[in-house]
């Protein structure tokens, strides 16, 4: 199904002897080596299924998604919700500009038809995403639908006011399309045939710069007063409409918190995104080793947030979520990215002489 990767990257045309040949080991001024944001080098099999694997796992989320959003009450629901995000208090008056605009489209076309090929586009990507068929173009469609759904029934992740953490959930997944296309993670463990190619340097800066950006907005919330000062009450919102044993999981962080004292564990939040938000940011100056280890680190951070603040993307109900576009989460999909990102820096041992 995946054909063998040899192709050489522009940016490392000598790869093939490196790869084939003992290396002595590297002194410190030399880290940069075999660094894939320095050097772009091969695109190893292993690599490439590590990739498919990951994009397969964002496809079962995204199958989910797309399962609760056939129920019929989602269709109901959708343009009301729709003007409801864009006319929140707080909102920005083009924003509702905007929706209407939109909403006089879809009453022109027919909301009937409208969902219809909603559906019929998240269809395709979650086909495309489970089999790496029809990408890249799928990846490109999949970042501008899910930007158009920020733009109108996702209220572009506000309001922006005090209390706000983040810039909202379809943006994420419009990111996560981004990476799937910059890291070339349909040649992996799919039905996809042609000639496999190792992501460019260049791109996997700019995977890691896009993802850096969106961290570092969401630490900028986490220092706000409306953040540090308001700990306590976003758990015990996760809480309200959730099954026993989600109120049960998030109480016992709720305790936690408490006896570390919800300002300290506010503190650290802000740190700890803070960090990571850097570390992504100026990923190509971090040696690998510890870049690897920081992204763990959000990885581990995304999904305490998903299971505690997100309580599992929840409650669920007929044809909506805990989430703004009715969707199984966003810090899961901070997760995948995660896992998207630390993927592409795979690198095959080398033997040490």
């Amino acid at each position: 199904m995946t054909p063998t990767i040899a192709t050489l990257s522009a940016h490392n045309p000598s790869a093939t002897q490196a790869d084939v040949q003992p290396v002595r080991a590297l002194g410190r001024a030399d880290w940069r080596a075999d660094h894939p944001l320095h050097h772009g080098g091969l695109h190893h099999p292993t690599q490439a299924r590590l990739l498919g694997a990951v994009r397969i796992l964002f496809g079962l989320f995204f199958l989910v998604n797309l399962l609760l959003h056939f129920n019929p009450a989602y269709a109901a629901q959708f343009m009301p919700d729709m003007l409801r995000a864009a006319r929140a208090t707080g909102q920005p008056a083009w924003l509702g500009h905007w929706v209407d605009q939109v909403l006089a489209v879809f009453q022109l076309v027919g909301p009937a038809r409208v969902l219809a090929l909603m559906f019929g586009i998240e269809t395709l990507l979650t086909l495309g995403l489970l089999t790496g068929l029809g990408f890249p173009a799928l990846g490109w469609v999949g970042v501008v639908y899910e930007l158009v759904l920020w733009s109108t029934i996702g209220g572009l992740g506000g309001p922006y006011v005090s209390g706000a953490t983040d810039p909202g959930t379809a943006i994420v997944y419009a990111l996560g399309f981004a990476v799937i296309v910059l890291t070339r993670a349909w040649q992996g463990a799919s039905w996809w045939q042609g000639q496999a190619r190792a992501p460019t340097r260049d791109a996997l800066r700019l995977a890691f710069l896009l993802f850096g950006a969106l961290w570092a907005f969401d630490a900028w919330w986490k220092w706000q007063p409306g953040f540090l000062g308001q700990m306590a009450s976003f758990l015990s919102a996760a809480q309200v409409g959730q099954p026993g044993w989600v109120v049960n999981w998030i109480e016992l962080f709720i305790l936690v918190m408490q006896s570390i004292g919800p300002f300290a564990l506010a503190v650290l939040a802000a740190l700890t995104e803070s960090a990571v938000a850097i570390s992504v940011l100026f990923a190509h100056r971090l040696p690998l080793k510890w870049l690897r280890v920081a992204l763990v680190l959000g990885l581990l951070y995304s999904l305490v947030l998903w299971t505690t603040a997100e309580g599992f993307g929840g409650p669920y109900g007929p044809g909506f979520t805990g989430n703004k576009g009715d969707v199984l989460g966003t810090t899961n999909v901070y997760g995948i990215i995660f896992l998207f990102l630390l993927a592409a820096l795979w690198r095959p041992r080398r033997p040490v002489v």
